[in-house]
């Protein structure tokens, strides 16, 4: 199941992508008012009520449709250093390489869709791409262990850890130049677990205006899904649509010398091996009498 949030108008609604169509399951009388978390809290009845609803509902063309973040998480937490290759180009630079999980939280204002522009901050050049495999959960959970925790994932999505380098440097913790407006484009839609033969051998690739930048695939990472969220899990409740992004591989701006940072006008696409693309347009932070409006 591939499931979908889009926009109507200024409504947020529900479908289910099959090929080129959205089947519109958050419209007409039989549709269903909810949210993509609102489908994964309610657990597999969640699940087979929009399975029904798609056999009566109507369909239209995906090419018309705008689409929205898949899932609004709780929580979007992001995992660094977790492919073999970024760790050896960051450790060219002079990064020390840590023995353990080191994870990040992006705030969740963001979230941004999977084709909506990302902003250049007006505060700073650094700005950096990190396509990356986002990990759903699907279920609540404490303490879990490595062996069962696929049984709590609802599913995946791409994802840009969109970062602004030097005020990622502030803090140890890397969450104020993770959590800029717009620096979370996922999508295009959330792939259930079930549609996935081995998400742990995805190919991911990212172009920057047609330049392949990075070439790698899920098998490079470090630590297991199960080792992911068995480590989260350890120190808080994981919930339904929290969104665990769980590392790049080598290619990114940063990694250059001198680095290749976004400028306005280029255009960032990742893409992952039977999840889709997403694609968005670099532009510059708007003021914020035009951010409010």
């Amino acid at each position: 199941m591939r499931i979908a949030q889009y926009l109507d108008g200024e409504i947020l609604r529900l479908g289910l992508v099959e090929g080129d169509e959205l089947i519109e399951i958050g419209t007409g009388a039989d549709g269903i008012r909810a949210t993509t978390r609102d489908l994964l809290d309610a657990g597999a009845d969640g699940l087979k009520a929009a399975q029904r609803a798609a056999s009566r509902a109507s369909r239209r063309p995906l090419c018309g449709v705008r689409l929205a973040p898949p899932v609004r998480p709780r929580k979007f937490l992001g995992l660094g250093l977790c492919y073999a290759s970024h760790a050896r180009e960051m450790e060219r630079r002079g990064m020390a390489i840590p023995s353990h999980q080191i994870w990040f939280n992006k705030q969740i204002t963001a979230v941004n869709g999977p084709y909506d522009p990302i902003h250049l901050p007006r505060v700073s050049p650094c700005l950096d791409y990190e396509g990356e495999l986002a990990l759903v959960i699907g279920k609540r959970g404490r303490h879990i262990a490595a062996r069962d925790a696929m049984s709590f994932v609802a599913g995946f999505m791409v994802c840009n850890d969109v970062s602004v380098r030097d005020w990622q440097q502030r803090s140890p913790t890397a969450m104020l130049g993770k959590s800029f407006d717009t620096h979370g484009p996922i999508g295009p839609w959330l792939t259930t677990i079930d549609e996935m033969s081995d998400p742990a051998s995805l190919s991911i690739r990212t172009w920057v205006d047609g330049e392949l930048r990075q070439d790698g695939n899920t098998a490079e990472m470090i630590w297991s899904f199960g080792q992911m969220i068995e480590e989260l899990s350890t120190v808080f409740t994981l919930e339904p649509g929290d969104v665990l992004s769980t590392g790049t591989p080598a290619g990114v701006g940063q990694g250059f010398d001198p680095p290749r940072f976004l400028k306005a006008g280029q255009r960032v696409r990742v893409e992952i091996e039977g999840l889709g693309h997403i694609e968005n347009l670099v532009v510059p932070e708007p003021s914020p009498t035009q951010a409010e409006g």
